[in-house]
């Protein structure tokens, strides 16, 4: 019997594992683009909020220094087509929350600030806008979608989390800020 040639037996070990890098990258990517079915979580036991130190467009952001405020945690990129959607609608929360203690701090994970620039000229958030371009807050707080918002209440707990961006979930979304402030 022959044995099969070189060209039969498929890729080297190292080849595969080649495209294997250069693979997951990619699924990681598009997993993250795509809305993830919008789901909205209450935590059970409403754990404390990680902390983060972030650079603004203007200085810097500390979720320690908007303690006894109940602020929306964003997570966003701007090759994000539902970050793109959810702007809008976390513009109006924000205004129309924000007599009441609300806040919205909207952490960029871009690795180059270039494009988030960009994003925030066209559509010009009314909120705080932090970035993040290694990403530490995101892994921090365990962020699987694009996007995904934390809401903290006053006492500095996660109360909700919420992935991923679809309108027909605002409803919702909006009725767990008013519970928020209202504790």
């Amino acid at each position: 019997m022959e044995s099969p040639s070189l060209k039969d037996r498929g890729p080297s070990p190292a080849a595969a594992l080649r495209a294997a890098r250069l693979t997951l990258p990619f699924l990681l990517l598009l997993a993250l683009a795509l809305p993830a079915g919008a789901k909205t979580a209450r935590v059970a036991a409403a754990s404390p909020a990680p902390g983060f130190k972030l650079p603004t467009r203007t200085g810097t952001v500390t979720l320690d220094e908007l303690r006894g405020r109940v602020v929306l945690v964003d997570f966003w990129a701007s090759w994000c087509g539902p970050c793109r959607q959810s702007f809008p609608w976390m513009s109006d929360l924000a205004e129309h929350n924000a007599a009441n203690g609300f806040v919205v701090v909207a952490i960029n994970l871009d690795k180059s600030r270039e494009p988030a620039e960009a994003f925030l000229l066209e559509l010009s958030p009314p909120f705080i806008v932090a970035f993040d371009p290694a990403g530490k807050t995101a892994e921090a707080y365990g962020v699987t979608a694009m996007p995904s918002s934390y809401l903290v209440g006053r006492d500095g707990r996660v109360l909700y989390r919420h992935a991923g961006f679809d309108l027909r979930d605002t409803e919702t979304l909006e009725e767990h800020v008013k519970e928020a402030i209202a504790q």
